[in-house]
């Protein structure tokens, strides 16, 4: 019988951006459980700090880089550090991204409009194309984190919901070009319970528009993580799996 591939991370390297708070923060946690060494990427060093220390007190092992990848600029020494940092990588996490709203598409300004697909589009095109080198010697592979607004959206977000909808699509399109050394999959993440989501959590909680009838935990979206930067997916590449409780 063939053996299941395990999700033991020992001696691999995982980027997370946005990796101090959220869903990232649950992921970074996830990864160095299972034995990864976890480069945290936020825009403010101190969070960065909390999260490695958070890491190292449970034994594992993590390093800080605090960076705005909204700036094209600094994403080439972003990926350096990152690889400096444990000698290689193995992984990375396209997590970080922004969801300001404007009153309406009128009221929208160029420099917001920008900003939200710089941080949600941009940003991981450049750092997946910047690490692909990288993941190539190692046979690693990257995970974006869409949103289910980019198949649901929403006249309150829509920029977000193009620009999410744009890493779908370039989720597919560099999992063609980067294989079939590197994989790249997406995933697609409906509302979760995070400090982000306090605005809106306990209405959504309350009418619960999906199959399991409520919003997510940010653990709940390590497994999918795991399983996608792990050999278990090894014939899994240019997917987008919908991790949203069922989102009618």
């Amino acid at each position: 019988m063939t053996p299941v591939p395990s999700f033991d991370f020992t001696g691999k390297t995982v980027l997370v951006t946005g990796g101090s708070r959220g869903l990232g923060r649950a992921m970074s946690l996830g990864f160095a459980a299972a034995g990864a060494s976890v480069v945290v990427c936020s825009r403010k060093r101190e969070a960065c700090d909390e999260m490695v220390a958070e890491i190292v007190l449970g034994g594992g092992r993590a390093a800080a880089i605090a960076g705005n990848v909204g700036n094209w600029s600094s994403l080439d020494r972003l990926i350096d550090d990152a690889v400096a940092a444990f000698g290689g990588l193995d992984c990375l996490i396209n997590n970080a991204g922004i969801a300001p709203v404007a009153d309406s598409s009128a009221a929208m300004s160029e420099a917001l409009f920008d900003k939200i697909v710089a941080v949600n589009t941009k940003a991981p095109f450049r750092l997946s194309a910047l690490a692909e080198p990288h993941l190539r010697a190692r046979h690693g592979s990257i995970i974006n984190v869409t949103s289910i607004g980019a198949i649901r959206p929403s006249p309150a977000y829509p920029v977000y919901a193009a620009a999410k909808g744009a890493l779908n699509i370039l989720t597919r399109s560099q999992a063609m070009e980067f294989g079939p050394a590197v994989r790249v999959n997406a995933i697609m993440a409906g509302p979760f319970w995070t400090d982000i989501s306090a605005g809106w959590r306990e209405e959504y909680d309350r009418d619960a528009p999906s199959a399991l009838q409520r919003i997510g935990r940010p653990e709940e979206i390590v497994s999918t993580a795991l399983y996608l930067a792990s050999p278990a997916s090894s014939y899994t590449t240019g997917a987008i799996i919908r991790v949203d409780g069922g989102v009618l």
